[in-house]
C-alpha cells in the first residue's frame, strides 16, 4: 500500500510547486522516517484506515492509483486535525493554556479553543501523569508540521464545553440542563480524557492490515504502543478511582455513534476490571476514519462538522460514514 510510487505520488500532491515539495522532503527526512513513515504511516494510523481492501474515504479498492493517493497531504492533515485537539485538551489542564500561536497556523480557516482551563489537581501523582502524555501529544503536533511544512492545516475551531456536555448528556452521565466540564476536577479530566484514547487505539488498530512494509510496520508498532500506553494509564487511574460504571456508560454511547457492531468496552465487565478492551482472542478491535469521525463530531450520520469541531476539520478529509440502519 505505502510502496515507493504511493510515496511518490503523496508527496507531489502534498504541495503546490516544487519548492514545498522539496521542503516537505527535507522536513520530513529531519523528522527521521521519511516522508511515508513521518506522515503516511503515522497519520493513518492517528486516523484509522479501516480493515484491509476496504473501500475508504482515501479511495476505493483497486482502480486507479491516483485515487488510492490522498490529495494535498489529505492523510496527512487528518491526523494533525486531531492531534490539535488532544495537545490542546492535555496542555490546558495541565498549563492552564493551549497550543502557542506558531504551532497553529496553515491552511485553511485558524479556529480557537473554547472551554479550557486549568486543572486543579490534588494528587501530585495524577498531575505527573497528565504532564507526560501532554508533551507527547504536543510532540506530535510538532512532528506532522515539521514534515507537511507549508501544506499543513491550520487548527481547527475546537470546543470543549459544549461538546463535553453534550457527550456526557448523551450517554446518560448527567442530566439535560446539567453542564460537564472536562477540566473541573480530576475525575472529570480523566473521564474526558479516556473519551479519546480509546478511540485513537482502535483507530490505530483499524490501520495495522494496511501496512505490509517492514519499515513501515516498525513505525506504526511504536506509534500503536504509545496510544496505547496513554489508553492504559487512562483506564488504570479510572478504575482506581471507581468510575467505571461511568466509563461503561460512555463506551454504550460511542458504540451508538460508529456503527452497528457492539465493539467498544468499559473498564469494568461482569463488575471486574476490564483495563485491556480485548475479545477472546485477546486482540483489540479497529476502527475506520469514518467511524472515528462519527464520535468527533457526535453524531451517527454523514457529516461534515459538529461536536468536538463546530466547523469541521481543515483538509480534504473531514466527513463521518453514516450509520447503518
Amino acid at each position: 500500500m505505502f510502496g515507493k510510487r504511493y510515496t511518490e505520488q503523496l508527496i507531489e500532491r502534498s504541495a503546490e510547486n516544487a519548492t514545498d515539495r522539496r521542503r516537505f522532503l527535507k522536513a520530513a527526512g529531519a523528522a527521521g522516517l521519511g516522508v511515508a513513515g513521518a506522515g503516511a504511516l503515522g497519520t493513518a494510523l492517528s486516523l484509522g484506515l479501516g480493515s484491509a481492501g476496504a473501500t475508504s474515504q482515501y479511495g476505493a479498492q483497486g482502480g486507479d492509483k491516483a485515487k488510492e493517493a490522498a490529495s494535498d497531504a489529505a492523510v496527512l492533515n487528518f491526523a494533525l486535525n486531531l492531534e490539535y485537539l488532544e495537545a490542546n485538551l492535555y496542555s490546558f489542564a495541565v498549563y492552564g493554556y493551549g497550543l502557542n500561536e506558531k504551532y497553529v497556523n496553515g491552511v485553511g480557516n485558524l479556529g480557537k479553543v473554547s472551554g479550557g482551563h486549568a486543572v486543579k489537581f490534588k494528587s501530585e501523582h495524577t498531575k505527573q501523569l497528565v504532564q507526560e502524555i501532554a508533551g507527547d501529544e504536543v510532540a506530535h503536533v510538532n512532528f506532522l508540521r515539521k514534515a507537511l511544512d507549508k501544506a499543513a492545516v491550520a487548527q481547527p475551531e475546537i470546543d470543549f464545553q459544549n461538546s463535553f456536555t453534550a457527550a456526557m448528556q448523551a450517554a446518560g452521565v448527567i442530566k439535560q440542563g446539567q453542564t460537564f466540564d472536562p477540566f473541573g476536577s480530576e475525575n472529570n479530566f480523566l473521564l474526558a480524557a479516556y473519551l479519546f484514547e480509546d478511540v485513537g487505539v482502535s483507530a490505530y488498530k483499524g490501520a495495522a492490515p494496511l501496512v505490509n512494509n517492514k519499515t513501515f510496520l516498525d513505525a506504526a508498532a511504536g506509534i500503536l504502543a504509545v496510544e496505547a500506553y496513554h489508553a492504559g494509564i487512562v483506564r488504570s487511574a479510572l478504575f482506581e478511582r471507581g468510575l467505571g460504571d461511568i466509563t461503561n456508560k460512555m463506551s454504550d454511547a460511542r458504540d451508538s455513534l460508529d456503527g452497528k457492531a457492539d465493539d467498544d468496552e468499559g473498564v469494568l465487565k461482569d463488575g471486574k476490571a476490564n483495563l485491556v478492551p480485548a475479545d477472546a482472542n485477546g486482540i483489540a478491535f479497529g476502527r475506520s476514519a469514518e467511524r472515528v469521525l462519527n464520535i468527533a463530531y457526535l453524531n451517527p450520520d454523514k457529516v461534515s462538522s459538529g461536536g468536538f469541531y463546530p466547523r469541521g476539520l481543515n483538509g480534504d478529509i473531514a466527513t463521518s460514514g453514516a450509520k447503518e440502519k
